[in-house]
């Protein structure tokens, strides 16, 4: 029987994370499935960092914000139009950025956009990959056109912020699909990715180009850069192939200098998991990115990349989860298991602040440029944008080095 009021975490508005009434217990109505909804009971979920940036953007609104996105639960309720799925199923996805998240109790999302979850994960494990590995299988098999099965190409791929939540499952797929990985991480990570066999690893605080270099490679046929480009983009014009793909996740506020790629013929992908959902593009092929993922968690030919588990789902836990994914130190992916047990508040009784008397603050608690794995870059000031190509201009080294 599905109850009339649940449990939720929600943002009114723009707080600092260490404030209690950053996020809160609160009750809401359970809601209704439109025909093309599931109604999922929430089991688990992880946090991503853009829970952290759409907290930030909630300047001045009262009604309540239920962030999250990665899950994994139970069906309790059908829509009309639903095929494929039953009451009881237990399910796994990321939702979409226009509806209300993952953190309540019940979740309404549409069923194009789910698949059924791993059985040989815990629930932990499952709740932690939705996100960053459709993520990471967009950007490899469709924006860069690598062939998405096992062993199927060759070559070489630099994985720049691999530790984070995206690359710990990025390399790891990009192997499955026969690629030579290196890793760019701070070496206090280096461990974390060689128990997912990544033994060829770079150091984000040293220039990469010798590093590289190092490693055997004049040159590489693919770059994932998992960071802001900018700081990096020198030694990537530098390091990639003629004719070769360099992809990005991340959005930048800086000019980027392509036309250093344009003499190699070098082709620029970017990926936003969201554009599929946002504009109704191509839905069901995220339900099927995760039903070919929960095969290969199954058969064990993926790790789920889980690294930090709280128990229990309530505001105290999401601000420590949130507040670890502000120090841009965290490696992997941060997950939260059922039951929901916060001692939630009628929405009369919620805490309400003067955003403005945080303001300052609120921009010092989540720094924007940072690696996800580490300190600030090495000889790399506060504040400072890096533009400049390590050689003063993209390499013409000759084409028949090692790729």
């Amino acid at each position: 029987m599905v109850p009339k009021m649940m449990r939720a975490i929600a943002a009114f508005q723009t707080l600092p994370i260490r404030d209690e009434a950053s996020l809160q217990d609160v009750w809401l109505p359970v809601p209704t499935p439109r025909p093309n909804d599931v109604l999922v009971k929430i089991l688990a979920i992880s946090v991503n960092p853009v829970d952290v940036r759409i907290r930030h953007a909630l300047h001045g609104q009262k009604r309540p914000h239920v962030l999250g996105f990665d899950a994994v639960g139970e069906i309790v309720q059908l829509g009309a139009d639903v095929r494929d799925f039953t009451v009881g199923d237990r399910v796994f996805y990321f939702g979409s950025t226009q509806r209300s998240g993952s953190n309540a109790e019940y979740q309404l999302v549409d069923y194009r956009l789910i698949a059924k979850a791993p059985q040989r994960l815990t629930l932990g494990q499952t709740a932690a990959l939705p996100m960053t590995a459709v993520t990471a299988w967009e950007l490899l098999f469709e924006r860069m056109s690598i062939p998405a099965a096992a062993h199927a190409t060759h070559g070489s791929m630099l994985v720049i912020n691999a530790a984070g939540g995206v690359g710990s499952i990025l390399v790891q797929l990009a192997q499955w699909a026969g690629l030579d990985v290196i890793a760019v991480a701070s070496r206090v990570n280096w461990p974390w990715l060689q128990k997912y066999g990544i033994h060829k690893l770079a150091d984000y605080h040293s220039d990469l180009t010798p590093q590289v270099q190092a490693l055997g490679y004049d040159m590489v046929d693919y770059i994932a850069t998992l960071y802001d480009p900018v700081p990096y983009f020198g030694a990537i014009a530098d390091l990639i192939a003629p004719m070769g793909h360099v992809g990005s996740i991340v959005a930048t506020d800086d000019s980027l200098p392509v036309a250093w790629l344009k003499n190699k013929s070098v082709s620029l992908d970017w990926e936003y998991v969201f554009s599929k959902s946002d504009y109704a593009y191509q839905m069901a092929t995220q339900g099927q990115i995760l039903q070919r993922l929960s095969a290969l968690l199954d058969a064990g030919a993926l790790r789920s990349t889980i690294a930090y588990n709280f128990h229990g789902i309530n505001a105290r836990n999401l601000r420590q989860a949130q507040a670890m994914l502000e120090t841009k130190n965290t490696i992997g992916k941060i997950t939260l298991q059922a039951p929901f047990d916060g001692e939630a508040k009628a929405l009369d009784d919620i805490v309400w602040k003067d955003p403005q008397s945080y303001a300052d603050e609120t921009l010092v608690a989540f720094p924007s440029r940072r690696p996800d794995d580490g300190d600030r870059r090495a000889g790399t000031d506060s504040g400072q944008r890096h533009l400049v190509h390590p050689t003063g201009r993209p390499s013409d080294r000759g084409k028949d080095r090692q790729h």
